[in-house]
């Protein structure tokens, strides 16, 4: 809105591409909301997936979980744990759960590590996260995401990283 001496308002000026607003001349970046993420959620979810139906049902579980006032930082921190909820459910049916060898097992383990390699770097080109971001949302100290990051943008060279079944 233009003020009669011509300035503009601060308040009004929002711009919808970018997510911004203008406060004193400087853009300050909105808060996304959970709704704002949900497209980045959706990418996420088919990347990793590779399947429209269930990326459709990581959403959907994702978004049960989440409440209209969660940070970003929760909804993706949520949206790992339904992630892992999955593969944890593939693998059932592939390992056998007994004492000698539990569900937790070093296999799984490594399912895991190397599911949260590509969400790291899936973190970083769909969402456009930070190093610091996205070491908080896996739970992996900074230098173990800078080294995932490096490691996982130079595997998509290769077509390695995303194109693994899990």
């Amino acid at each position: 809105m233009l003020l009669e001496s011509g300035d503009i308002d601060p308040v009004d000026c929002i711009s919808l591409y970018a997510n911004h607003t203008i406060n004193g001349g400087a853009m300050v970046t909105a808060k996304r909301t959970p709704l704002d993420l949900m497209d980045d959620i959706y990418s996420l979810a088919y990347w990793l997936t590779a399947s429209e139906m269930e990326a459709t049902e990581l959403v959907n579980n994702t978004y049960l979980n989440v409440y209209n006032d969660s940070s970003e930082a929760e909804v993706l921190k949520i949206f790992r744990s339904c992630y892992f909820d999955t593969l944890e459910q593939e693998d059932a049916f592939i390992l056998p759960e007994t004492p000698c060898f539990p569900l937790e097992s070093h296999e799984v383990s490594m399912l895991k590590e190397f599911a949260d390699k590509r969400l790291s770097v899936l973190l970083s080109a769909i969402v456009g996260l930070k190093h610091r971001s996205i070491s908080r949302i896996i739970g992996k100290p900074l230098n173990t995401i800078r080294l995932w990051l490096s490691e996982g943008r130079k595997s998509l060279v290769y077509g390695k990283l995303l194109n693994a079944s899990t």
